[in-house]
């Protein structure tokens, strides 16, 4: 229910995100690598579409599943398609 949302933000203590699991702090980059994870690419392949290393990519997913609270890959995709995150 909206009410029992609205409370649980209303506690967040000082300082918290705004938004639960702190979607809005994903960065620009952070998000195109979450798009091409929903896409089904690997690591290496997102790394070499985005001229990046697998490695930074991995480095990006860690922080990317930090944010969204969850642990895996069809976890962060699960948050980001219900949160409006990627389309």
């Amino acid at each position: 229910p909206i009410g029992a949302a609205a409370a649980r933000l209303h506690r967040r203590p000082p300082g918290a995100p705004s938004h639960p699991g702190g979607y809005r702090e994903l960065s620009g980059r952070e998000v195109e690598v979450l798009r091409l994870v929903a896409e089904g690419q690997s690591n290496k392949a997102i790394g070499v579409s985005m001229g990046l290393s697998a490695l930074t990519v991995k480095s990006h997913l860690a922080r990317i599943a930090r944010k969204l609270g969850t642990g895996d890959r069809a976890g962060m995709v699960a948050v980001a398609l219900r949160t409006g995150i990627i389309h």
